[in-house]
């Protein structure tokens, strides 16, 4: 098995298209459509593949867009391993309006899921030997709030590390239990977490906490146009936005999180690791609909960011 598995228990079969101009009560012609299987997990595992690893999937199927989504799934080169569920998998829109820039994206809930369908997922985890364990994106309707803790405790006594990259009660039921080795909120989801608005000394105080309480080795925080922030193990590193011109929003988080451990799987130091993930990060925003980052664009912006620190590029695309 491989040794990184992405874990995508309320994935989507992405559906992206263009429109000149949307307006309420009218029927809007649509261009340029586009499919993409989706989701936390699933677009983790993704970018991870176009980096050049060879990643393990376990997610939920279910329903006729479930089959959809296993079928765009094999086209890749990714470890798959479906847990078939009673639900039909949702299917996610996002529709850029040319004229304004905006794009709008519509999230359903998704499927309900039972105890008993997750057991086989946790039976599978207990099976495997990956070194790192990425737990993204939002619980299915039906899984207990303790899921995501529940996976790190097996995490931890299989000796691997734990990745988490969620919001709402299952992330605080996860921080209340733990071990988790990365975190990675944005600053609204931190906010949430802390129950008020942070400044960024907040942010880096409320991230250090999390740190120190032993729960979360470290927070990779993302501060949207403001960059990003590195907190633990005596590490406090602040990295500026890379701006480019953005097309979308979509996956830019499970990108950072995908290239953050491609270059740790790697070998290389948490610091390199989150500056190449801050250039995937930027270069998921360089593309439209659900694409994902560029492999080009990520060498690009990498390449610009060790020319600006003066330092020889350590990471390798295309390399694992």
């Amino acid at each position: 098995m491989s040794s990184i598995l992405a874990i995508a228990l309320n994935p989507t079969v992405d559906v992206s298209c263009d429109t000149a101009r949307i307006q309420p009560m009218h029927k809007i012609r649509t261009t340029n459509p586009r499919h993409h299987p989706g989701g936390g997990g699933v677009n983790v595992a993704r970018v991870l593949t176009a980096l050049g690893e060879r990643p393990a999937l376990a997610y939920c199927q279910g329903g006729a867009a479930g089959s959809l989504l296993h079928d765009f799934l094999k086209q890749t080169s990714i470890d798959l391993h479906s847990f078939q569920i009673a639900g039909d998998v949702r299917l996610a829109f996002s529709v850029l309006e040319e004229t304004s820039g905006f794009e709008y994206r519509f999230v359903p809930e998704g499927p309900t899921v039972s105890e008993a369908e997750l057991a086989h997922l946790f039976d599978f985890l207990k099976r495997s030997n990956a070194g790192y364990v990425i737990a993204s994106g939002s619980l299915p309707l039906g899984a207990p709030v303790d899921t995501y803790a529940r996976m790190a405790e097996i995490a931890r006594e299989k000796g691997a590390r734990f990745v988490l990259d969620t919001s709402g009660p299952a992330l605080t039921e996860a921080l209340k239990r733990g071990p988790v080795f990365l975190f990675k909120p944005s600053i609204g989801e931190l906010q949430k977490l802390a129950g008020r608005e942070l400044s960024e000394k907040d942010a880096i105080e409320e991230a250090d906490r999390l740190v120190t309480s032993g729960i979360v080795e470290f927070v990779a925080l993302t501060l949207g146009t403001k960059g990003a922030l590195l907190v633990g193990n005596g590490i406090c590193e602040r990295v500026p936005a890379i701006h480019v011109a953005a097309k979308s929003a979509v996956g830019a988080g499970d990108s950072f999180v995908a290239a953050m451990v491609f270059a740790l799987n790697q070998g290389h130091g948490i610091k390199e690791a989150f500056r190449f993930a801050v250039c995937t990060g930027a270069a998921a925003a360089m593309t439209s609909g659900t694409n994902l980052c560029n492999p080009a664009d990520v060498e690009m912006l990498y390449l610009a960011d060790c020319k600006t620190r003066k330092t020889l590029p350590a990471i390798k695309i295309g390399a694992s």
